[in-house]
């Protein structure tokens, strides 16, 4: 009897889209910016570039994001949300896995507007 292979292999892969709006895009490296000067200041020294990635990711590829409320978020909730994101983004698809949920992402009446 022939083995099927594994389903990741039989449908290729839909790419992680980073397609976000010119106006979500500056609110990103904003957030992104200040996530960073608040990283350094406990030396750990991530790019604003992978958190701005990680951010555009998670916003274009199901999870849509309040840039606005979370670039005005006090920092340890900016914090929860950008560390929670770089933690459990899947790369491969730009889905958030393991249940996490930001605390600034859009709801559904929100998302619909």
């Amino acid at each position: 009897m022939a083995r099927k292979p594994p389903a990741a292999q039989t449908a290729p892969n839909k790419p992680v889209s980073f397609d976000i709006s010119a106006a979500d895009a500056a609110l990103v490296r904003k957030i992104a910016r200040r996530a960073r000067e608040l990283l350094l200041t406990v030396r750990i020294d991530i790019p604003a570039l992978d958190m701005s990635m990680d951010l555009t990711a998670t916003h274009a590829n199901g999870c849509p994001m309040d840039f606005e409320r979370l670039a005005a978020a006090d920092d340890f909730n900016l914090m929860h949300d950008v560390g929670g994101i770089a933690r459990h983004l899947d790369r491969k698809t730009g889905k958030l896995a393991g249940g996490f949920l930001p605390r600034f992402h859009r709801r559904d009446s929100e998302a619909a507007q």
